[in-house]
Order: structure tokens, then C-alpha cells, then sequence
């Protein structure tokens, strides 16, 4: 048994890909559904694609196909008999078109994390609206840099990391590593005779080496927002 909500969103869903052939956005669905936040759209979808309603298309920030439709579910104007799908039956699959670049995704915001010496990042339940064109496939959540040790990188104090969650690493690839597992920092991943080294990118700071047990891999830096004031 679907909500009522549940039942709005999946028909709005087919509704639009009927009309376009492209899903609709968030913020699309949520004004639709006139939610107070695109959080309740995520439990909506997350919820549909459990029942085995819908499923997210891999790779792609904007992408939904509707696998089957609710029993009593009666969309808006009729098919031709061939091309009428069975009710509660898989729906055959779509040509997607490419997601917008304006496209947006709402990821966690995880307090700030050092360019400098360790800092504590801090857990928050923020999140902060980001272009889907600068995420890649996978979970990501963002924090924000305090710290000039990675200016040389283009990465500067006050700019919002974003992070594909991940626990390993290339040598070369910057990551926020987390010491002794209570303080993270964002550096250059290098192994070095069985320890790890932490590399900075500004000449006035020196390398952090650390045993490898001490050193744990949270995530590599996938893009950088910055705010011009």
C-alpha cells in the first residue's frame, strides 16, 4: 500500500516523463507536492524505490524511470491500445535525455575541516545546495576548509570542499584524512616506507607523517565551491 503522497509523487513522476521524457528535478517535485523541503522528497523516492515503484538510473544526478504504477493509478490522457501498459506491469525503458546543468542536489554539510594543522570536523545535520554537474556518481558531502596549507591547489580558507565518500586513495589524490581517528584534514595522500605522509600544498608548511594504523581514509576531494563576497 502506497501514501497518499507516495501515489501524487509516482503519477507526477510519469506524468513528466510522458510529456518531456526527462524526470523532474527536486525542487520540481517538491513544489508539486507542496512540501516544505526536498528532505521529505528524498524519504518519498527513497520509499517508491523500495516498493519497487521506481529506480534511480546509475550515474546520472537526474534520472528516474518508473519500473511499475500503483493498481488504481490512472494517468491523465489515454494510449494507444499497443502502446498501453498491463496495470502494475514494468514499464518499458526510457530514452533519458541529458540532466540539466542547473540541476541541484542537496548533500550533507559537515562542519569545517583544517588546510593547516589537524583539526576535529565537525558532524552537523546541515546540508548545502550543489550543481549536480560538479558531483560525479557516488555518496558525497561537503566541508568547509579553514586554512591556507592547500592555497597552491587552488583550495583557500572559507571555500566548501566536496567529498565522494570513500575509505582509499591513489598516492597523489587529495583526501580528507582522518589522525588518530579524532581530527581530519585535507591534504595530498602519499605513502611513504610503510607510514603515511600528508602533504601540503604551500611551501611554508612541512609534510605530517604518520604510522598507517593512525591515518584513516574518509573521502577524496571530487569539486570546491567558494563564495565571493
Amino acid at each position: 500500500m502506497l501514501t497518499a503522497k507516495q501515489h501524487e509523487l509516482i503519477r507526477f513522476i510519469q506524468q513528466r516523463l510522458e510529456e518531456t521524457g526527462i524526470s523532474p528535478s527536486f525542487e520540481e517535485m517538491k513544489e508539486a507536492l507542496d512540501l516544505k523541503s526536498k528532505s521529505g522528497v528524498h524519504r518519498l523516492i527513497s520509499a517508491l524505490e523500495e516498493r519497487g515503484f521506481i529506480r534511480r538510473l546509475p550515474n546520472r544526478a537526474r534520472a528516474l524511470e518508473v519500473v511499475k504504477l500503483p493498481e488504481d493509478a490512472v494517468m491523465g490522457s489515454p494510449k494507444p491500445a499497443a502502446a498501453n501498459d498491463a496495470v502494475g506491469a514494468a514499464m518499458p525503458t526510457r530514452a533519458v535525455a541529458p540532466e540539466p546543468a542547473n540541476d541541484i542536489i542537496d548533500v550533507p554539510l559537515h562542519g569545517r575541516i583544517a588546510a593547516g594543522a589537524p583539526i576535529e570536523a565537525i558532524e552537523g545535520q546541515s546540508s548545502m545546495p550543489v550543481p549536480a554537474a560538479l558531483l560525479g556518481p557516488g555518496e558525497h558531502y561537503a566541508l568547509e576548509v579553514s586554512g591556507d596549507s592547500m592555497i597552491e591547489a587552488g583550495i583557500f580558507d572559507g571555500d566548501f570542499a566536496l567529498v565522494k565518500r570513500t575509505d582509499s586513495a591513489r598516492d597523489g589524490e587529495i583526501v580528507v584524512a582522518l589522525v588518530d581517528n579524532e581530527e581530519a584534514t585535507l591534504k595530498y595522500l602519499r605513502r611513504d616506507a610503510g607510514r603515511i605522509r600528508l602533504d601540503p600544498a604551500n611551501g611554508a608548511y612541512e609534510p605530517q607523517i604518520y604510522e598507517a594504523h593512525r591515518v584513516q581514509v574518509q573521502g577524496k576531494l571530487a569539486g570546491l565551491l567558494r563564495r565571493y563576497h
